[in-house]
């Protein structure tokens, strides 16, 4: 089952808003949007919310017209891995 995903000014979460499972944040600069971290909980590791955010981030540049630049390397390693994702990613 996945959990809703929620939108904040520069971070997507799921969970409480104070204190999420886990979150991404991001900056958007003119047409890129630059990945910083991406974090999870330990105890909803293994559950895929981190590469739900990534993806989720994915649609929101594609939606929003924007690059992608991931700092963060566990969002470089997912866009990396998922050729579909690469119509945004700015290598």
């Amino acid at each position: 089952m996945s959990k809703a995903i929620q939108n904040d000014q520069g971070r997507f979460y799921i969970g409480d808003q104070g204190n999420p499972d886990a979150h991404l944040d991001f900056e958007e600069h003119g047409d890129t949007m630059k990945i910083l971290s991406t974090v999870v909980v330990p105890s909803e590791r293994e559950n895929g919310l981190g590469s739900d955010l990534v993806d989720h981030a994915v649609n929101y540049a594609r939606e929003n017209k924007l690059v992608i630049e991931p700092v963060c390397s566990f969002a470089h390693e997912v866009i990396k891995d998922t050729p579909e994702y690469h119509v945004v990613w700015k290598k």
